[in-house]
Formats: C-alpha cells, sequence, structure tokens
C-alpha cells in the first residue's frame, strides 16, 4: 500500500497490517487521512451530543469500543477492536481488558462515592485511558472524547476547551498538552487538569 503516514511526537505509528485496513482506498496522505478520520469524528460527536447517558453505560468496556468504532468506522476496518500489536505506548496487549474493567470500576466507584471533582474524574479516566492505548490509532482523540462525554453527559458541567486547538497537529498547545500528560503519568494531574480549561 502506497499510504505514507507520518507521525508527531507522541503519536502511536500504525504497523501495516493495521494500515491493511483502511478502507478508503483513494487516501495516500497523512493529511488526506488526518481528513476523513475527522469527518467521522464529527459524525461521532453529533451522534454523542443527541444522547443521554448514564454512570453504568459509560463506564464500560462495551461503551468503550462503540465508541472508537463511532469514531473510525468509515475509515479503520479495525475501528472498536482492541489492538493486536503492541506500540510504544501503552500495556501489553494482552493485559488491555482487564486493566480496562479495573479503570471503568474505579470511575464508578469514584463517582458513587465523590472521590474527586467531577473535572478530576473525567481527567483521570481519560489520562488512565490513553494510557492502556486500547486500539492501533486514535486513542488520544478517544479519550478526550470520553473526557468530554464524563464532564458534559454525565456530570452536566461545561465542556473541555482542550487549549482550544487541534491537538492532532504540531503546536504549542501540543507540546503543552503532551507536558501535562507526562506530568499525570507521575502522578501529578494540576497540568491537565489546567490545560483542560485554558
Amino acid at each position: 500500500m502506497g499510504l505514507a503516514l507520518g507521525f508527531l511526537k507522541g503519536q502511536t505509528p500504525i504497523d501495516e497490517d493495521e494500515k491493511g485496513g483502511l478502507l478508503i482506498e483513494t487516501i495516500a496522505t497523512q493529511e488526506e487521512l488526518n481528513e476523513f478520520e475527522q469527518q467521522n469524528i464529527e459524525e461521532a460527536v453529533q451522534w454523542v451530543l443527541s444522547r443521554k447517558f448514564k454512570f453504568q453505560d459509560v463506564f464500560t468496556e462495551k461503551f468503550i469500543r462503540d465508541l472508537h468504532k463511532r469514531m473510525y468506522r468509515n475509515v479503520w476496518s479495525w475501528a472498536g477492536n482492541f489492538r493486536k500489536t503492541d506500540k510504544n505506548l501503552g500495556i501489553d496487549k494482552y493485559q488491555i481488558p482487564m486493566t480496562l474493567k479495573v479503570l471503568c470500576d474505579d470511575a464508578y466507584y469514584w463517582t458513587e462515592h465523590k472521590t474527586y471533582s467531577p473535572e478530576e474524574i473525567a481527567v483521570r479516566f481519560k489520562h488512565r485511558l490513553v494510557s492502556i492505548h486500547c486500539f492501533p490509532n486514535g486513542n488520544g482523540r478517544h479519550s478526550r472524547l470520553m473526557g468530554d462525554i464524563i464532564i458534559e453527559k454525565l456530570f452536566g458541567e461545561a465542556p473541555f476547551s482542550w487549549g482550544a486547538d487541534n491537538l492532532s497537529q504540531k503546536g504549542n498547545s501540543r507540546t503543552l498538552y503532551l507536558q501535562a500528560v507526562k506530568a499525570a503519568d507521575r502522578g501529578d494531574y494540576q497540568p491537565l487538569l489546567s490545560f483542560v480549561r485554558s
């Protein structure tokens, strides 16, 4: 396949087998791929905006997989399926289902017991989800949409701004975002909590 993909720092490269899952044969560049993915993501966002959700439905493997599928199903045949290869980020591929279940159980507990503020629940969930890296690609955008669903649809609070920029593109906002994620990796969630409202 002649698909030429370029990856920014912090992005997960797609291996050759995963590239074979591309559903649109005319895509030849990263820019074209980004455009088709963004169109599909916007359809998923419209679906999210038109629905009501319950905590017990959102904090499940089924919902997480279904959302990824909605975000990428018109572009990738593997949309919504857990990755079958290990990546430069994330846990071992065999640990994904159990680690995801622990995260969902934790989030449900945090919510029921008001362990953290709604913002911190959304940010912690987003961070741990992207750290698992469930899917071959799209984990950052997927985890941010999950954070948006949690803060807006479950808690009824104002949406996150995510630095008011496209974090899939190179720039200052992406750099600040990655620095905040790395701080969260070390257990310091304050930079990420600040970033989501910047």
